[in-house]
């Protein structure tokens, strides 16, 4: 996200910033709507095409997940009758070594932030910390299976939640805020309804905690670079370290 140094306007009328606040949390139920609409027609769809047993298989159940981010990115990105810019979506230019060299930095500061959260709420007795999280597919795959469900949750996935999280609907909701709000509370208000309906979208108490504070650490990635290629990196990183432990060591 590009730094905007200007103080937002003070003299909005009333109406202007009641619009601007239904806008932001539009933007929220439709990045949100979008996700489960996706997931749901592209699901049954499927199993109604396939059957249960056979949609289960990995192959199904990557290409199930690649159809429901494509459907999301083009209800999300396409469907609103304004276009949006690459530069908007935190894809400007290609990645260039600072994003490399912030990703590494990034994953250590949320590593410590998740750690931290799942202190806290490990007091709360409905919170399990050992809740292993589904991603569709069987904990126990070898050979071509494994290299499918690598390509999609290590790829595929962070690829495409960063584009429609920390591109689209963060970029967009600093834009409209600051039009009510200084950059800073912009910056902030942002990050934290972003990370909390990408937690949310998780479905898991434990999961939930911890993506959001790997999305929190993400936002200010864009914040400082511009762009969202550290955040993807970052991303990548810590899927793959889930699948190296998950369909690799079988923790």
């Amino acid at each position: 996200m590009e730094k905007k140094t200007k103080e937002a306007p003070k003299d909005l009328p009333k109406k202007a910033r009641k619009n601007i606040i239904l806008n932001v949390f539009l933007m929220l139920i439709w990045v949100g709507a979008s996700t489960i609409v996706a997931q749901l027609v592209i699901g049954y769809s499927m199993i109604w095409l396939l059957g249960t047993d056979e949609f289960n298989k990995p192959v199904w159940t990557a290409i199930y997940s690649a159809l429901v981010y494509v459907v999301t990115m083009l209800l999300v990105i396409l469907v609103p009758k304004r276009k949006i810019s690459r530069t908007e979506l935190g894809l400007k230019g290609l990645p260039t070594w600072t994003d490399i060299g912030l990703m590494p930095v990034g994953f250590i500061v949320y590593l410590l932030i998740a750690a931290g959260l799942v202190a806290v709420f490990s007091f709360f007795p409905w919170f399990n910390v050992d809740e292993v999280q589904d991603v569709g597919f069987n904990l126990y795959l070898i050979g071509f299976d494994r290299i499918v469900a690598f390509i999609t949750l290590v790829i595929i996935a962070p690829i495409a939640e960063e584009i429609i999280f920390r591109g689209w609907l963060y970029g967009k909701m600093r834009g409209k805020l600051n039009e009510k709000v200084s950059d800073r509370t912009s910056m902030l208000i942002s990050i934290l309804l972003v990370s909390l309906l990408f937690g949310v979208i998780h479905l898991q108490w434990n999961v939930g905690v911890n993506v959001f504070a790997m999305s929190v650490v993400m936002c200010g990635l864009r914040e400082i670079t511009g762009t969202i290629y550290s955040g993807i990196l970052l991303h990548m990183m810590k899927n793959g370290v889930a699948f190296y432990l998950l369909y690799v060591l079988g923790i």
